[in-house]
């Protein structure tokens, strides 16, 4: 499993992004285009997950998206988990949808 930086997410060109938050949370705001699935599902099976590489995954702070990509990578898949979450997504003036 990889981190990458908010900076680098935004510079991603058509990223495959699983935010890993409640759909709560999610609903508060998240990045236009993410695809919520919370970090209990995602330990239950991985099918609802698009097989990008690769598949970017964040969460609030990046505890949680850091465990949703080793699942991930425990699956097989390219994943990297986004160091500093949606709190530095936000601090950094990155765009958020409702």
């Amino acid at each position: 499993m990889t981190e990458a930086t908010v900076d680098a997410l935004a510079a991603a060109t058509t990223p495959t992004l699983i935010d890993v938050r409640e759909p709560n949370e999610y609903q508060d705001g998240h990045i236009e285009g993410a695809i919520n699935i919370p970090l209990g599902d995602l330990a239950d099976g991985t099918r609802d997950v698009p097989n990008a590489h690769p598949v970017y995954v964040i969460c609030h702070s990046g505890k949680r998206s850091a465990q949703g990509a080793q699942i991930l990578t425990d699956h097989g898949l390219d994943a990297v988990s986004i160091r500093g979450g949606m709190s530095e997504w936000e601090a950094s003036g990155h765009p958020t949808v409702v």
